[in-house]
């Protein structure tokens, strides 16, 4: 009975590995392994439980920070981020009410919005705050950080 627990084990540990992006339940196929050995072996369900237990914890333990170092993926900066903290003109009214606004930095027009929700008529020059998707959200800057 406990070789069939086992090996269904070791295929559903299997499969959710399998279905998902990162190591979720690999060590748990290790374990698994082991204590189907161990029922083979016709160790009593305890010992198998243990086994199981101590070998997912060691093949855990063992891999996951190697594991870690290899699938760490550094970010690389995009030209897009270089506009952060600039400054920028802005094209089109900046109004976050009426889903409008656009500003011009680094040769480029942009979607705008209003960091704080003021509305920002066109002409001003404004900081750059964040990006989200295709929009940068701006707020009006104080003439110290206006760059010349």
């Amino acid at each position: 009975m406990m070789i069939w627990l086992w090996l269904g084990a070791i295929v559903v540990f299997g499969v959710v590995e399998a279905l998902t992006a990162g190591l979720v339940s690999i060590w748990f196929v290790a374990g698994s392994v082991a204590a189907l050995a161990a029922a083979i072996a016709q160790m009593s369900q305890t010992i198998q439980v243990m086994v199981f237990l101590a070998v997912s914890a060691i093949a855990l333990a063992a891999t996951r920070p190697l594991i870690r170092k290899f699938l760490r993926r550094r970010a690389e900066p995009t030209n897009l981020d270089r506009v952060l903290g600039e400054v920028a003109r802005v094209t089109e009214t900046v109004d976050n009410r009426n889903s409008t606004g656009a500003v011009y930095v680094d040769g480029k027009t942009w979607t705008a919005r209003s960091a704080d929700g003021t509305v920002i008529p066109a002409g001003e020059e404004v900081c750059i705050e964040k990006m989200e998707g295709v929009k940068l959200f701006v707020k009006l800057c104080e003439k110290a950080e206006v760059k010349k």
